[in-house]
């Protein structure tokens, strides 16, 4: 049986099992070796997903974020013909987390590649913000220089505007706070800001309004995951 590589979700938030597919269970059990972000979340979740998941009989890999490390052994269990899977520490690999090195290097060999539909911050807050989705733009973390962060905040309004794509970027959760304050003193009044944080969990918030009324609030971000959007 050739080798297939299953890209596989974890929840993004600790009660956000129930957005994992229905074949989650499924689909670990075929894989006999994982390349893994982080060990301990990966067989936390899974322990979660399945109670009788073997994980001792198991091949664990740690790629942490230079996945570089592990291209030999990934290679090796490829050319073993073993059924892998890659786990990011929360979401889906490969979209703004490791996966996509090791993805490639699949591709290169010739193997099929499965991607497993699972949560993904970016996408659900594109979906709920309210913003264009037909044209958007991820920006990874913006400068922590508050000058070069101001200029790239700058930046990223003058295209939306002029491009009509929304923007998205995501920051270190204590900073939060700094950047909302950041956001709302150097965009324009009528400019539209999204927040959101805890995706998929029960006390799950998205919220989108011009800066001018995001002025109006005095909100404290949690020191949590979250996601900024801006658009027209």
């Amino acid at each position: 049986m050739p080798s297939k590589l299953f890209l596989i979700p974890i929840p993004i938030a600790e009660d956000g099992f129930h957005a994992l597919p229905a074949n989650i269970a499924e689909t670990i059990n075929q894989c006999q070796v994982f390349f893994a972000e982080d060990i301990r979340t990966a067989r936390r979740a899974f322990r979660k997903i399945d109670r009788q998941f073997d994980i001792d009989n198991r091949e664990w890999h740690e790629t942490g974020t230079t996945e570089e490390k592990t291209a030999d052994a990934f290679r090796k269990a490829v050319a073993e013909g073993k059924q892998i899977g890659i786990v990011s520490e929360s979401g889906c690999p490969g979209i703004a987390d490791p996966g996509q090195k090791l993805v490639a290097i699949a591709h290169s060999l010739g193997i099929d590649v499965k991607p497993i539909t699972g949560p993904s911050s970016l996408l659900l807050a594109l979906m709920g913000s309210g913003m264009n989705g037909q044209h958007f733009h991820f920006n990874g973390y913006l400068p922590i220089d508050a000058r070069e962060r101001e200029k790239k905040i700058r930046e990223l309004e003058k295209k939306a505007l002029q491009e009509g794509a929304t923007q998205l970027f995501i920051e270190t959760p204590y900073r939060n706070q700094a950047m909302y304050e950041a956001l709302v003193k150097t965009l324009s009044a009528q400019t539209r800001l999204c927040i959101a944080y805890h995706l998929s969990a029960s006390n799950e918030w998205i919220q989108t309004k011009s800066v001018g009324d995001w002025k109006k609030e005095n909100i404290a971000l949690p020191k949590d995951p979250a996601v900024f959007l801006i658009g027209h």
